[in-house]
């Protein structure tokens, strides 16, 4: 391992070797309506299954109605970001989705649209790289339970 020096200050460390990327899976069923489910554990078990020391991880929602972001997981928050896209985009409101599918889950495009399907963290000796407090979390904004089948995949050395 080599320490990067810039300026004269320590700025990062540098390990190296042939990077690797390993692709799994994290499975799990879901409730719908804006549920958040944590994920952290999972996903810092998945890279601590690789054997990889440094690196990223990347976790993304095959689909369109499911999304990722990080956040503290902890009732009041989860309800808050609940409340926030109850009002960015609520579920009874006109969605031309629901007139061309007749499927009744606009609202749930569009909060994953907004959200996002991805997200990549770093990690170092093997750890996730998250704050104090800081929590990975799947957002299942569907109008119905589902199944889900998120993509991870982890690159480093």
């Amino acid at each position: 391992m080599a320490t990067v020096i810039v300026n004269g200050q320590k700025k990062a460390h540098v390990r190296e070797g042939l990077a690797c990327v390993i692709t799994g899976s994290i499975e799990f069923a879901s409730r719908g309506d804006a549920d958040m489910i944590k994920i952290t554990e999972e996903v810092a078990e998945a890279v601590k299954q690789t054997g990889l020391s440094d690196g990223t991880v990347t976790v993304f929602v095959p689909g369109a109605t499911g999304a990722l972001t990080t956040l503290e997981y902890e009732p009041g928050v989860v309800e808050d970001v609940q409340k926030a896209l109850d009002v960015v985009a609520p579920a009874d409101k006109f969605y031309q989705h629901n007139v061309n599918l007749g499927d009744g889950n606009g609202h749930s495009h569009v909060r994953a649209g907004l959200v996002g399907p991805s997200l990549t963290i770093p990690f170092v000796d093997g750890r996730l790289t998250l704050g104090r407090y800081q929590n990975v979390v799947f957002c299942d904004f569907d109008a119905r339970p589902r199944e889900r089948s998120l993509v991870v995949q982890v690159m480093g050395v």
